[in-house]
């Protein structure tokens, strides 16, 4: 048994707490992994919030994370003790029809478990003062030292820097995979994203590579629109500034509406809108965004039967364990960005100051 800092959720709403944890060694098929950098995305603040109808407290959030692995389990052969890693919130297995299908990512081998927040056998690898303490997404970055079943890991070049591609187990993959796998963005095409955080960049940035020749930023943060087009976009506007719904306008500024678009916010309104923004006959629209639990989307079925698609994407479409070692290299090759997403590097124990940046738009 390992002892180490975690930041501990003991509760829905309240800050995070850095405690001493135990963390057990691996079982069958699982790896123990020494997290060198974490990183914090909406998805962790919406399970401490309290609305996620999954979250089970106390719990050792966090799914963006990057480490050396310390032990592994029996019979775990894809990595061995000191591989460079991140580990995986959607794993894949290669077994289930779901990973036997070149059509989906979503692996559903130990969906069940990672949703209670336990291991595959239904039981913790950690306990803090005594206590049986929940994983998070089959991740549970927020600790020096983490357990994950072995499909949940993916074995990434040992040069590349921790603290950057760490960003590679969520959002930037999020992002790109959108453009590039989900909606087949094409050459020449026009795009709009809604929301330019850290996905809504990474969208840009797909887009950009995909060779698309118009990208229309969208968020009401103008602070937020210097950096949008360092990534590509061509332009930004915000909502606020015409008294039209923000589709008309779209459709206004590109004689008909946008070949493709993209909601990175979560919120259901924004993504009638961006649906409503495409091209009639062929405009392809993408939710990104995870909207809170028991909302609906609408729009008129006008709208589909005139020939748009409204699709939606998890982890960028990306197979786990075979892409993320190819994006870490496309990012050592500097065909993407990685660098350009970190605003801020803090110290673990300042955790809930990166939480209050992360909300304050910086």
């Amino acid at each position: 048994v390992i002892k180490c800092k975690a930041a501990v959720a003991w509760g829905a709403g309240k800050p995070l707490s850095i405690e001493e944890v135990e963390v057990a060694p691996p079982k069958a098929h699982e790896v123990r992994i020494k997290i060198v950098a974490t990183a914090v995305c909406h998805t962790d603040a919406y399970t401490l919030s309290g609305a996620d109808p999954e979250g089970c407290f106390p719990v050792i959030l966090g799914h963006e994370g990057a480490g050396i692995v310390e032990s592994v389990g029996e019979g775990v052969t894809k990595v061995k003790k000191g591989d460079t890693v991140i580990p995986l919130y959607i794993p894949q297995c290669g077994e289930c029809k779901f990973c036997k299908n070149p059509k989906t990512n979503l692996c559903q081998k130990i969906r069940i478990t990672q949703g209670k927040g336990v291991m595959p056998d239904g039981t913790s690898r950690f306990t803090c003062k005594g206590k049986q303490i929940y994983h998070f997404m089959g991740t549970s970055t927020f600790s020096e030292y983490t357990v994950v079943a072995d499909i949940s890991v993916a074995k990434i070049d040992a040069a590349a820097p921790l603290d950057k591609v760490c960003l590679l187990g969520c959002g930037i993959s999020t992002g790109y995979g959108a453009a590039v796998n989900t909606a087949k963005v094409e050459p020449g095409s026009t795009c709009a994203v809604f929301g330019l955080g850290g996905v809504g960049l990474a969208v840009i940035m797909g887009c950009k590579i995909a060779g698309a020749s118009r990208i229309i930023g969208i968020d009401i943060n103008k602070d937020k629109y210097a950096k949008a087009k360092e990534f590509g976009a061509t332009e930004c506007i915000s909502p606020e500034d015409s008294k039209k719904p923000i589709q008309e306008v779209l459709v206004e500024m590109t004689d008909g509406g946008v070949d493709y678009s993209f909601e990175c916010i979560g919120n259901v309104g924004v993504m009638r809108a961006a649906l409503e923004a495409c091209h009639k006959g062929w405009g392809i629209s993408v939710i990104v965004g995870v909207a809170a639990a028991g909302q609906e989307i609408s729009t008129r079925p006008f709208q589909l039967v005139t020939g748009r698609t409204w699709k939606g994407t998890a982890f960028g479409g990306w197979k786990s364990v075979e892409n993320v070692p190819k994006l870490v290299t496309e990012y050592m090759s500097k065909k993407i960005k990685v660098d350009e997403f970190v605003t801020h590097t803090l110290p673990f124990d300042k955790i809930n100051e990166a939480f209050e940046l992360m909300h304050s738009g910086k």
